[in-house]
């Protein structure tokens, strides 16, 4: 990437300069370099050229998030109020030190910078007013990268990724341009827009995002139907262009509702509205499934959240997408020696289709989710149960895989959860009995078995095993134990008298 000039080798230059330029011409140059934080609009005005428009501020309802602006933080190269709204840029600039004296106070935060940087813009001031020119930059770069872009985002209407980055790809944006084969620019501003190294942005479908931030969409809903060509990238070494030929397809409200079905072989319904009557619908659910005409048909599918997605193949408009649900009762899993395994009458496949679905974990009162964000990961891929993880600094099993706890397993698309309950024995083996919603019978475990063996006995729905550790019929070892204890206390009689 880009280097800095130290100001070493600009002494350098200036002391060779001064050996042939006369004192009055070196004098004339009082340009000093520092950074201004730069509101949107002024940020952009340049870099937009005929296509500039007034960029608004960013206020953020999640207040903390607007503040991360020093280096490695989410907003890195932005400026705030100290509240909870993002204002602009912080960027490199050169101004003569007669303008930005004229600009006084209102210098823009100006400090000055202990190095010449490589990439600035030029500050002009006329009637106490600054102009920013583009930013100047004598080597910008062109970046073979993707461009991926997605229309469900939680983030707005459309979000794009930057794919197949080489390692010196920069992902800290002072700004973005997403510019169009019709001619027209966007600028893309922090939070709403920019957020790790991604581009997101409404254009007025989805007007508020998971935090509850209202999303400003007017400026760009002249994107949806055009095609983006270039994404400018403005970063704290220059420009970094993205070539593209990207085409937004339009969005629209509509409703689109499927009903819950069950798992195994079967058929639903959904209903759809508000779509465009040159909408030429297509739809996909999965393997083995089939949708047309109100009715989604399946054979041999697994309990578990499906997508059902509509598509126009005329290409003109974004899919639409509905999520519903495949249900059964059975409970496919038990649990057996710190595992959840197959329960009898079920395959090895089912007990893992429903270890994949595992959404929460309830240890005791504590209920933990399984994926997503801030998830602890409880029960393996493979159904084992991590006795030693934790949530943060604190072990969620205390003590240990010896301790006493009630586990209850809660996935996807099964209605009935597994619900462990664990009880540490004195001995090595530990009395385990698992039961299911459904069916939570135990019966008590036999006393009579071998020593190193564990007796079995087997209800509708629970299993419950005991630690054996005797030889023989309980009545008979209290027998002989009670006769040993009579001769000690004759024996001892006998030498006291």
């Amino acid at each position: 990437m880009k280097k800095i000039q130290s100001l070493v080798s600009v002494s350098a230059a200036i002391v060779t300069v001064l050996a042939v330029v006369p004192m009055t011409a070196a004098a004339a140059d009082d340009t000093v370099y520092g950074t201004m934080n730069i509101p949107y609009t002024d940020f952009y005005a340049a870099e937009l050229g005929e296509n500039a428009y007034a960029v608004d501020a960013v206020t953020s309802a999640t207040k903390t998030k607007a503040l991360k602006n020093g280096e490695g933080e989410l907003f890195e190269g932005s400026y705030n109020n100290g509240e909870d709204t993002i204002l602009g840029v912080t960027y490199a600039v050169a101004i003569s030190q007669a303008d930005l004296d004229a600009l006084g106070d209102n210098n823009y935060g100006f400090t000055k910078l202990d190095e010449t940087p490589a990439v600035y813009k030029n500050v002009t001031v006329a009637d106490g007013k600054a102009t920013f020119s583009a930013v100047q930059d004598a080597s910008p770069e062109t970046a073979s990268v993707g461009v991926k872009l997605s229309t469900e985002t939680p983030w707005g209407d459309y979000l794009i990724d930057f794919t197949d980055r080489p390692e010196d790809f920069d992902t800290v944006y002072s700004g973005a341009i997403l510019k169009t084969a019709d001619g027209k620019a966007y600028a893309m501003r922090h939070e709403q827009n920019i957020w790790r190294g991604k581009i997101a942005w409404s254009s007025g479908i989805k007007t508020t995002e998971p935090h509850g931030n209202v999303l400003d969409w007017e400026a760009y809903k002249g994107l949806m139907g055009s095609t983006v060509n270039e994404i400018v990238l403005i970063t704290r070494n220059g420009y970094v262009t993205v070539t593209t030929d990207t085409y937004i397809p339009v969005k629209f409200a509509n409703t689109v509702t499927v009903e819950e079905g069950k798992a195994g072989t079967g058929k639903t319904s959904f209903t759809e509205e508000g779509f465009p009557t040159d909408y030429q619908k297509t739809y996909a659910v999965a393997d083995g499934f089939t949708a047309a005409s109100g009715e989604i048909s399946y054979t041999d599918a697994k309990p578990g959240n499906y997508t059902l997605t509509i598509s126009d193949a005329g290409k003109k408009y974004a899919d639409v997408i509905a999520n519903f649900l495949l249900t059964t009762t059975d409970l496919p899993v038990q649990y057996k020696e710190g595992k959840l395994v197959a329960a009898e009458g079920f395959t090895d496949e089912q007990a893992a289709a429903f270890i994949k679905n595992i959404a929460t974990v309830q240890v005791g009162e504590t209920n933990y989710n399984a994926s997503g964000k801030r998830s602890t990961k409880i029960v393996g891929e493979d159904g084992t149960i991590d006795f030693a993880v934790k949530s943060g600094e604190n072990a969620i099993f205390a003590d240990g895989e010896n301790g006493t706890y009630t586990i209850t397993v809660s996935a996807t698309g099964y209605t009935n959860p597994l619900v462990i309950n664990t009880a540490a024995a004195e001995t090595t083996a530990a009395a385990v009995t698992t039961t299911s919603a459904k069916a939570a019978t135990t019966t008590k475990a036999t006393t009579k078995a071998t020593t190193t063996t564990k007796a079995t006995t087997k209800a509708a729905g629970a299993t419950t095993t005991a630690g054996a550790t005797k030889t023989g019929d309980a009545g008979v070892s209290m027998a002989v134990a009670g006769l040993l204890l009579a001769g000690a206390a004759a024996v001892a009689a006998k030498k006291k008298h």
